[in-house]
């Protein structure tokens, strides 16, 4: 027994003689026992160690072990659980054993908590050397923990049975606590067991071999919270890498990865979806399924799992409050108590404590405490994550619910306006989200309830019945909180609607910002803008009043609270309470406060996700597409195919569009058809008659036949029914009676009978839809594009081929539109990318239908957009040539009459029926009177034949507004690329610093920014109130905890007073003086909430403001070169997302930061000053935070855009597909659609899972530091205690500071990082606030002007040099010129040549940096921009019109009669039209002029014009998009009402200048020609004679 030798010196034993004798046997010496535990211990060290060492030693040599290694045993969780159980245990047993060694006096008694500790080493050696062997997958060596286990099992039941036979020992801790350990090595024991038994993995010949799960397999999945660890699971371990990461790097798509299996939208679809249709049941087929019903029965188990977690978390929260009373107990009555043994021991190896005894401990309570925070914070942090997760999947699951319900809408739900876009829209981007943010906050309805109930249940334990006081201000004062809420709520309603109208407003002005330049219009445009912004920000004045309201409550409420439960004590009482009951209720208040701020928020959600469900419900009961007709085929088809497992699954899943698919069917037996029958007929119609839904018949009595392989075309007037006829045909009708028939192959044909039964029809719907008929190659008659480049939206989905793509684009005459895109047939189109014209938009469509490889092509009207020229190509090379030698089935709808001679069959409608059916000759012999009808018809078509071909097509000028809108776009792009390149070298030099810097650096430059246009008074009133506020908040706890210790001390020293039982009343006076500053202190503080809320919303809202205001101003003042350079979109975003940041959000995070970083501040510093010891453990926890925070802001930052930037397509691909419902179906794309829904919303949710993991990460680090920071505290306090620093109130005070710090930490980050990625908005405001504005100045007062200038209209340009922009080349070099007054000027070239920019050059809309323009005597240079531009009038080549009316869009000065109006008009030949519309000159002209053609809008320009009666009148190209006639009747006028004005007009076609008094031709910026037009036309190698001949 060398262990006895050496355990003198040691005291193993204590040095007591009788300690070492084994009189009575081995085993009744108690020392003897204890030193048997420790053997196991010693064991599993010596023999884990090693191998530990030269596993982790090999270890390092293999690169990171991958995914494979998450391999987890059976019995898992049940080990981390049983040894975190066991490690809190051994904590107990340790800390009762040295509190006892301290009561016993003489030597140190090792073997009291030796043991102990080593069975806590050895507990975490176990779950360590568990965890190493897991992620190596080499179960052997887990014989040793089982060996261990059994040990230890022995040892402490050896312990055990020894205590059981002491009589005394029922009232001891450490029998218990030995009983447990014995049950949880038991436990182990048992795990370990089933281990062997399931893994077999010895004892056994064939050990099992085993897979990780599916998703490990697949490299691209990186979200391992499912799979890793417990403990990495509680604290996020595995982030780690990806945030700090994030520092070096930024985080993107690539590095977030998949989502698990469980977690895809697909997986969560078919959850829900089988709780949804489980709901129908066959005796009541009917009826609604309830959606709550199948969210609970799909996600009910993950929130039951985080309620229990939510429930533990709100229990453990209330350690503190309690701890803390205790604590200062303690320390108050050992103050009292002189230092000494109290405790009189004989012989000590029976001295054991009671439990009661050893919570009488401050140290341990302090640690009890510490534990319980951990536990708490883990626990609640694991709630918030799994309803987080549960509700990013239920979201997942019902927009594919919403997609699939989509796909299968009826048509006419779209177009009779039951389901709006916008309403699908919403459904997706605003009713899904609603639910899901209820499913984050639903388990804190239950929770609140019974935090509340307890928080109450423990005040009235302190307080007595003063504190039900208190809580009754608390909870009398919630509903007006919920008060507030909702009405912030309807106030954000409001300020939406105005906001938008401002956007609205915005956007014309910017779109038609060169007219409102050169009408010298800005100022008024900007005035309606700057009033609408008047009542947003009167509406946002209310909402900041409410929220202000809505934090100065959650401010106010516990002073409150606590002013109102201390003065009833004291009226009560007629004394303060104690410094333990005071702190522990001030820090229950503290807990209560959140609950019930809370509260009323989650009721708010509540009622909006009921809503919300509500819409929901309705919209999936919508009808879906031809609910009799189009599940076709006989009973038997349908019962094959719901026969077959994966119906459903199977076609979601697929990734590949159907038609590549058709094998994977069986054809199930059909009836066999009799040859004659199918001969050549693709398609056929018998007795049909159809409707949109709304009983009335739309086509009635059909019967056709589409011949196969032939090009049949559908002609008939203006809505008689072509459209509806294909439509009906694809099957989007609903079929009264009859049918439709298509042939499949030659031996079989489907047809449609609607007679299945629901359910049945439900599973096999896709497998019916891919057999009733091919894919049919579709174009609808409104353009339908996708948000994908040009190339994906003609190849929609089909392989890419060279050859064929090229013959495509070729007969849709694409190539020269998109030789003119910037990136070629890899740009970007559709709602987000580039604007294409109508024109543009239909060829695409045409292209795609010509790509697909279909047998069938229907074709719905493609010339209605196109021009002459086009069509006919269209027609001969895509219809006739590449169609026709496919020998592919075309059924063309047309009002074209001309091509009826190359059709092989013709349908002839009228009103909703046949009215002919036959080929052209058929007609002709049998229906003369309809051949002569056309005949007369196709004559009139070719006079506007002729008329088309002199006119210049439509087509060029698409194109060239398309290349104006990219020619400005280009030159912006090289100014950005050069940008770029720059900001690239500089980070090359030294790239791994200046980048880190970069990121992790806070924007206090643009901060300043902000706060200064909020103005400095109230920065000032902001900081200084902010200051006064916490300070009062801490003097009142200060007091406080004067108070009540005061009374403590004068409770003890005055014992003897109380001899004759009256109070002296020298305490009374003191109370009552205690109590009054109280009460002023309490209110003083409520009034500084009061006022600081209101200060920082104020602040905001007039930083708001000043913004808005300066960026209009500047931007509207703004030379015409910045919006060429500058994208409208960019523009419009500063106004619209930015400027809406600006508005609500920065103002509440500012606010939040303020208060949660001063709340730290204070509480850090009050500790400090009461325990000084206390900074020493700051710095290394500063240390820590700072890095935390560092690291988190970035990846934060990284993770936001990439959920921002991932929701976009989403929402677009929704509101895309319900675009182009009809294509889809017809094409049979739903699989793909939907595969493409799945991936995006898959995305999606990856970044935000990503992005609320890493707020887990953060709230779990900065918890456990605010947890340390209540240990040190409470060591500090304990420490300075026993040197006999301080009295007791003051450590109550310094304890539920530091609880406080704890809430507020995370916070402080969270806001920092929120406020970092708001405030960019006001970064980008401030990059436009830095542009130049035009000298709207001049040189000249507007008085020297004369009134009626110019009023001869006599122009001289004196070697005019011009440019756009100082960085660029001129366009116009030395051009020198005279017009006299009264001229007509025509100006001709070629696109380019500098015309246009020669017009702009007389408004001074260009930079001119040499020579000048006089006009009548006066340098226009020299005038007030107002002026020079106010007296001139200009048509401008696109017509723009502002929403408004008539009136104000002639004259939106208010400047002229009636009658001039009414004049103008007679001009432009307008006037009887306006007479018709109803209010004459008040009619309503929609945005963007709208409900006006193109040739009407350009009238209205001109009419504009005339309204300014100025002697120079200049046209750009005004007449380009007006048809002959009327433009004959313009030049007629121009030559008499204008008889006396100076007019030059710049010619797009130039026989509109040939009767003109002289011709400017212009080439390159250079005039190359000037003359009258008779005199050029004689030189007859001259420029304009070659211009006039071609254009002849």
């Amino acid at each position: 027994m060398e262990q006895l030798d050496g355990g003198r010196a040691l005291s193993f034993c204590g040095n007591n003689s009788t300690a070492y004798s084994v009189k009575n046997g081995v085993l009744n010496n108690p020392c003897f026992v204890d030193a048997l535990n420790l053997v196991p211990h010693v064991f599993l060290l010596f023999i884990t160690f090693p191998i530990l060492f030269i596993g982790w030693g090999s270890q390092s040599s293999k690169v990171q072990i991958h995914h494979n290694t998450w391999l987890h045993f059976p019995g898992h969780n049940m080990r981390w659980i049983l040894t975190f159980l066991l490690l809190l245990v051994h904590v107990c047993e340790f800390s009762e054993g040295i509190v006892c060694n301290i009561r016993v006096m003489g030597t140190n008694h090792l073997h009291l908590f030796m043991p102990a500790f080593m069975g806590f080493v050895a507990a975490t050696t176990s779950v360590v050397y568990y965890h190493n062997i897991e992620t190596s997958n080499f179960p052997k060596l887990l014989l040793v923990l089982f060996i261990y286990w059994v040990l230890a099992f022995i040892t402490k039941s050896i312990k055990l049975w020894k205590f059981a036979e002491d009589k005394g020992a029922a009232q001891y801790l450490r029998l218990y606590i030995t009983a447990l350990l014995v049950i949880l090595y038991g436990l182990l024991m048992a795990v370990e067991i089933n281990v062997i038994r399931v893994r077999k993995y010895v004892f056994f010949a064939n050990p099992q071999k085993v897979k990780p799960p599916e998703d490990l397999q697949d490299l691209g999945v990186r979200f391992l919270q499912p799979f890793v660890n417990l403990l990495s699971k509680a604290t996020y371990w595995w982030m780690n890498p990806l945030i700090i990461g994030a520092h070096k790097r930024p985080i993107e798509l690539k590095k977030i990865g998949k989502l698990p299996i469980a977690m895809r939208a697909l997986t969560n679809y078919l959850r829900l979806k089988d709780a949804y249709e489980d709901q129908r049941t066959p005796e009541d087929p009917d009826r609604s399924p309830s959606i709550w019903r199948s969210m609970y029965r799909a996600f009910g188990r993950p929130i039951l799992l985080s309620s229990t977690f939510r429930y533990l978390a709100d229990l453990l929260g209330f350690a503190g409050p309690l701890c803390i009373s205790r604590i200062v107990e303690q320390l108050n009555s050992e103050k009292d108590v002189p230092e000494g043994n109290n405790t009189t021991v004989t012989y000590f190896e029976n001295y054991h404590m009671s439990s009661h005894e050893l919570l009488q401990n401050s140290s341990i309570l302090a640690v009890l405490l510490f534990l319980a925070l951990i536990l708490q914070r883990t626990f609640l942090q694991a709630s918030y994550y799994v309803t987080i997760e549960t509700g990013i999947n239920m979201r997942g699951a019902l927009l594919a619910m919403i997609y699939n319900k989509i796909l299968r809408l009826s048509t006419s739900n779209m177009s009779m306006g039951e389901m709006t876009l916008g309403q699908i829209n919403n459904l997706v981007a605003i009713e899904t989200n609603q639910l899901m943010w209820f499913l984050f906050l639903c388990p804190n309805l239950w929770a609140m309830p019974v935090q509340i109930v307890m928080g109450i249940i423990l005040l009235r334990h302190f307080m007595g019945s003063s504190a039900l006081v208190g809580a009754a201000v608390i909870v009398l004062l919630a509903p007006v909180q919920y008060l507030i809420a909702t009405k912030l709520a309807d106030t954000q309603k409001i300020t939406l609607e105005h906001s938008t109208d401002r956007v609205k407003k915005t956007t014309e002005i910017l779109k038609g910002i060169k007219l409102l330049k050169l009408y010298a219009w800005e100022n008024i445009f900007c005035d309606s803008v700057e009033e609408t912004r008047g009542k947003e920000l009167t509406s946002l004045r209310t909402f900041a009043f409410y929220t202000s309201m809505s934090i100065f409550m959650n401010a106010a409420i516990p002073i409150a609270a606590v002013l109102a439960t201390f003065v009833t004590y004291h009226i009560l009482n007629e004394e303060g309470p104690s410094p333990s009951q005071a702190f522990a209720a001030l820090s229950l208040f503290h807990i209560l406060v959140t609950p019930l701020f809370l509260l009323s928020t989650v009721v708010r959600f509540a009622v909006k996700a009921l809503v919300s469900v509500q819409k929901l419900g309705e919209f999936l009961q919508s009808d879906e597409i031809g609910d009799d007709s189009w599940r076709n085929g006989d009973i038997s088809v349908s019962f094959e195919a719901g026969k077959k497992p994966m119906g459903m699954t199977k076609a979601i899943n697929r990734k590949q569009p159907m038609r590549y698919q058709m094998d994977n069917y069986e054809q199930p037996t059909r009836r066999q058809m009799r040859p004659s029958e199918t001969e050549d007929v693709a398609v056929k119609v018998t007795g049909g008659s159809f409707t949109w839904g709304n009983n009335l018949l739309t086509l009635s009595d059909i019967n056709i036949r589409i011949p196969t392989g032939q090009l049949t075309m559908i002609v008939g007037q203006v809505g008689c029914g072509k459209s509806s006829l294909l439509l009906a045909m694809l099957g989007e009708m609903q079929a009264i009676e009859g049918g439709v028939y298509w042939s499949k192959q030659p031996d079989c044909e489907v047809i449609h009978e609607g007679n299945i039964s629901w359910s049945e029809a439900e599973e096999s719907d896709e497998d019916i839809r891919s057999k009733n008929r091919n894919s049919v190659a579709y174009a609808a008659q409104k353009s339908w594009l996708l948000n994908a480049t040009v190339e994906e939206n003609i190849t929609f989905g089909s392989p890419f081929n060279k050859q064929r793509y090229k013959a495509v684009i070729d007969a849709c005459s694409l190539q020269p539109d998109i030789d003119l895109l910037p990136f070629g047939d890899q740009t970007e189109i559709g709602e987000r990318g580039i604007n294409l014209s109508g024109g543009q938009r239909q060829r695409i469509c045409v292209a795609r239908a010509l790509y697909q490889n279909t047998n069938i092509v229907f074709l719905d009207d493609p010339f209605s957009a196109l021009d002459i020229h086009l069509s006919d190509h269209l027609m001969q090379e895509g219809i006739l040539k590449f169609l026709q030698d496919d020998k592919r089935t075309v059924v063309l709808v047309t009002h074209k009459l001309q091509y009826l001679i190359h059709a092989d069959w013709i349908i002839a409608m009228k009103d909703g029926t046949v009215l002919r059916e036959g080929t052209l000759k058929d007609i002709q012999t049998h229906d003369i009177e309809l051949y002569d009808h056309w005949k007369t018809l196709m004559n009139r078509q070719d006079q506007g034949l002729e008329k088309d071909i002199q006119q210049d097509s439509q087509t060029t000028l698409e194109r060239k507004t398309l290349r104006r809108a990219f020619y400005s776009r280009e030159a912006k792009n090289q100014i950005d690329d050069e940008d770029e390149e720059e900001e690239a070298e500089e980070e090359d030099d030294d790239n791994f610093s200046t980048t880190t810097n970069r990121r992790s650096k806070i924007p206090w430059k643009v901060c300043w920014c902000y706060l200064s246009s909020g103005g400095f008074f109230m920065v000032f009133l902001m900081i200084f109130s902010k200051l006064l506020k916490h300070s009062v908040i801490v003097a009142i706890d200060y007091w406080l905890a004067n108070w009540t210790s005061k009374i403590n001390n004068s409770a003890e020293t005055g014992t003897d007073m109380y001899i004759n039982g009256t109070r002296p009343t020298n305490t009374a006076v003191q109370d009552s003086y205690y109590l009054l500053v109280f009460i002023i202190l309490c209110a003083a503080g409520i009034t500084l909430c009061l006022i600081t809320s209101l200060t920082v919303e104020f602040l905001g809202l007039s930083a708001a403001t000043n913004l808005h205001h300066n960026l209009l101003n500047k931007i509207i003042h703004a030379p015409i070169r910045f919006f060429d350079i500058t994208p409208l979109g960019q523009i419009l975003n500063r106004f619209s997302a930015d400027t809406n940041i600006i508005d609500q959000h920065i103002p509440s995070t500012l606010e939040s930061l303020t208060r949660s970083t001063l709340l730290c501040l204070s509480g850090i510093g009050v500790i400090a000053s009461i325990t000084p010891i206390f900074l020493v453990a700051l710095v290394p926890l500063a240390v820590a935070f700072y890095f935390i925070q560092k690291y988190f802001r970035v990846a934060s930052k990284d993770l936001q855009d990439l959920d921002d930037s991932t929701q976009l397509p989403l929402l677009c691909h929704f509101s895309e597909t319900a675009e182009g419902l009809t294509t889809i179906r017809a094409f049979r794309h739903e699989a793909r659609f939907k595969q493409r829904m799945l991936e995006l919303t898959d995305t999606n949710n990856t970044a935000y899972l990503f992005l609320s993991a890493a707020n887990r990460w953060l709230e779990v680090r900065t918890d456990y530091l605010g947890a340390v920071i209540v240990l040190a505290a409470a060591a500090a306090s304990i420490w300075s205690f026993h040197y006999g620093l301080h009295p007791g109130g003051l450590v109550g005070l310094g304890l539920t500071y530091a609880l406080t710090v704890t809430n507020y930490l995370n916070w402080v980050v969270r806001n920092l990082a929120d406020l970092e990625v708001q405030m960019a908005a006001v970064k980008k405001v401030n990059s436009f606030l830095s542009t130049e504005s035009e000298n709207y100045e001049g040189s000249m007062d507007a008085s020297q002007v004369p009134e009626n200038w110019p009023q001869d209209g006599e122009i001289k340009i004196q070697g005019l040099c011009v440019r756009y922009d100082p960085m660029l080349k001129p366009v116009l070099k030395h051009v020198n010129a005279y017009i006299k007054p009264g001229q007509k000027v025509g100006i001709c070239g070629r696109t380019g040549s500098g015309k246009s920019s020669l017009s702009l050059a007389f408004f001074n809309m260009v930079d001119i940096f040499e020579g000048k323009i006089i006009i009548d005597g006066i340098d226009i240079c020299k005038l007030p921009l107002q002026t020079l531009r106010s007296r001139l009038s200009i048509i401008l080549q696109d017509p723009v019109l502002f929403s408004g009316s008539i009136r104000f869009n002639l004259d939106p000065e208010k400047m002229c009669t009636d009658d001039r109006l009414w004049e103008a008009l007679e001009i432009a030949q307008l006037k009887n039209m306006v007479k018709a519309l109803p209010g004459g000159l008040d009619a309503v002209v929609t945005e963007g002029g709208e409900n006006f053609s193109v040739g009407q809008r350009q009238l209205f320009c001109l009419a504009r014009a005339f309204v300014r009666k100025s002697s120079i009148f200049i046209m750009d190209e005004a007449t380009a998009s007006i048809d002959m006639a009327t433009e004959n009747i313009l030049q007629k006028v121009v030559m008499t009402a204008f008889a006396d004005r100076t007019v030059v007009t710049i010619a797009h076609r130039v026989h509109t200048i040939l009767t003109a008094d002289l011709v400017i031709v212009m080439k390159r910026g250079n005039i190359m020609e000037y003359d009258k037009p008779e005199t050029l036309l004689e030189q007859e190698d001259g420029m304009f004679a070659s211009f006039v001949k071609a254009d002849m």
